[in-house]
């Protein structure tokens, strides 16, 4: 079940959102602190975890800035990698954020997670750019 996360989820996020990343940082890629700030992030922004009778299973943070939606953060814990979940959750970001006016999704990820590269461009996602360590990708809702 997706909905919506509270400050109760805090603990069950993190270690979701740490365990999605490992086989990244396993892999020797260079992550920003993709933990932290969860807290402020569910007090601050839309955040959606993904519940399966009190287990977090995933989440995804939403921000929404002068009419634009950036997704922020999107993790779905290994285990439960594969089943739809991911998509989900974007989902669910995609249809608030529209619900809220905004026409187009940005977010970045880092060029060494080509997987993850791939999962949004098979949604329909398109790079926009690079910079560094940072790919640049936007869905437009229209």
């Amino acid at each position: 079940m997706i909905r919506r996360a509270t400050p109760d989820d805090v603990n069950g996020l993190r270690a979701a959102v740490i365990a999605a990343y490992a086989p990244f940082a396993d892999q020797g890629i260079g992550l920003p602190p993709v933990a932290e700030g969860l807290d402020t992030d569910i007090r601050d922004h839309l955040v959606w975890v993904a519940d399966d009778r009190g287990i977090i299973l995933g989440g995804i943070v939403l921000m929404i800035a002068d009419g634009h939606a950036h997704l922020a953060n999107v993790a779905v814990h290994p285990d439960f990698a594969g089943k739809g979940l991911g998509r989900e959750l974007i989902d669910t970001a995609q249809n608030a954020a529209l619900a809220l006016g905004c026409t187009d999704m940005s977010l970045t990820t880092h060029p060494d997670m080509t997987a993850t590269i791939g999962f949004y461009e098979k949604l329909g996602w398109v790079e926009t750019g690079r910079e560094r360590d940072k790919v640049f990708m936007t869905t437009s809702f229209v």
